[in-house]
């Protein structure tokens, strides 16, 4: 078994991230790091600019977040997935048999999430896994 992250170097999914690792350090098992990278459109030139841009930005993030698991003594592997958050997250977790899906939230309203689609609502109503969601900021942090 695995732990599915989604990282992007948001706040959220800064935070995440050392929820991740706790879980993954806990259970022995390796942290597969997840980056959504699904440009709009499906082709032309400004597809291909957007497409290597979003990638570009996913493997930065990524050496991040590598970088910190290293750190920790978890064992990393990294995706960069042609779709957007939520599937790439889902086709990660069940490819690799995963624990739990780890995913940080902005803060945002349960309603709003509701209806805009936040990933981390998406995840809590199509995964078959459990899925922790991990807020960016708490009360009493500054």
């Amino acid at each position: 078994m695995t732990v599915v992250l989604g990282y992007d170097e948001s706040p959220g999914a800064k935070r995440a991230l050392g929820a991740a690792l706790e879980v993954s350090a806990a259970f022995g098992e390796p942290l597969i790091l997840v980056y959504g990278a699904a440009p709009p459109g499906t082709r032309g030139e400004e597809y291909r600019v957007v497409k290597d841009a979003l990638h570009e930005a996913g493997r930065t993030a990524l050496d991040h977040a590598v970088a910190e698991a290293d750190a920790a003594g978890v064992p990393t592997t990294v995706e960069i997935i042609d779709e957007k958050p939520a599937p790439a997250l889902l086709d990660a977790a069940e490819r690799h048999n995963a624990r739990v899906i780890v995913v940080g939230t902005w803060g945002e309203s349960p309603m709003r999430g509701a209806l805009l689609g936040s990933t981390p609502h998406k995840l809590l109503h199509l995964s078959t896994r459990p899925v922790l969601c991990v807020p960016s900021h708490l009360p009493g942090d500054d």
